[in-house]
């Protein structure tokens, strides 16, 4: 282990993307078309992308990157519409998750799968696009408040605090953290050697439910899919964790 004190929570794009690709296959998609922002994050998802569909039968129509800090996606949008994939994935920053679902409502595209992130699962996105607008959205997300009553809890407590909801996808992920954190110090101090064991070792629930780590990437949550239905970020994919069903066919956008 490289980096023995390094625990990641989130899930890496692996699983995230496969879960896409899953979903995506067991519903039904034959044609896919990704767009993804030029640095790590998106080149990662994106190659991540093309190993999940390999053997699928889901055919990628079009591949686009676009460099950080884009203003205009339309072109690329409109190049996608004209190949009327099945579904979209956007591997996209806040600002340009809104930009391209924005930019995707102006030009009429509208797949039945329309998945962006990340952002999506941001309060942000549904009161930019507002809840009708954001109705049927795909995205990275992982949680919400029917996760587990410690997530309603948690839920309750950032929107009382904060005046808004937390986003459904990397806070939990990072309260989750606390609370592993929490114990670790609560049963063994300050003693670091200790500590890193524990948090190696250990299950640990959480908000998120059970979390274990191999190495330092977390194996106990799978990777999932959100939606957006009827102003909330349900979690659609896999269907163990999920707290909706999902919705197959996005709704037009409003």
């Amino acid at each position: 282990m490289k980096l023995p004190y390094f625990f990641s929570l989130l899930q890496q794009p692996a699983p995230m993307t496969n879960a896409v690709v899953e979903m995506l296959k067991a519903n039904g998609a034959k044609t896919v078309a990704c767009i993804y922002v030029d640095d790590l994050f998106g080149l990662e998802n994106y190659a991540a992308l093309k190993v999940a569909l390999q053997g699928t039968g889901i055919q990628l129509v079009e591949d686009k990157s676009y460099p950080g800090g884009v203003k205009d996606l339309s072109p690329v949008l409109r190049s996608i519409k004209d190949k009327n994939p099945d579904a979209f994935i956007g591997f996209t920053y806040p600002p340009d998750t809104i930009l391209a679902s924005r930019q995707a409502k102006e030009i009429g595209f509208n797949p039945k799968f329309f998945y962006a992130s990340v952002g999506t699962a941001f309060q942000l996105y549904k009161n930019v696009m507002t809840p009708a607008g954001a109705e049927g959205v795909l995205g990275m997300g992982s949680w919400n408040s029917k996760t587990s009553p410690g997530a309603k809890a948690y839920f309750d407590a950032h929107t009382q605090k904060f005046g808004k909801e937390p986003d459904r996808w990397a806070s939990g992920a990072c309260w989750a953290g606390l609370e592993i954190l929490t114990n670790a110090v609560k049963t063994h101090g300050l003693d670091r050697k200790a500590i890193r064991d524990y948090v190696a070792n250990t299950t640990h629930k959480t908000i998120l439910g059970d979390i274990k780590f191999q190495g330092s990437e977390n194996v106990g949550t799978p990777g999932s899919v959100g939606q957006w239905q009827n102003g909330e970020f349900e979690v659609v994919w896999p269907q163990k964790i999920a707290t909706a069903k999902l919705n197959p066919v996005k709704p037009a956008w409003k």
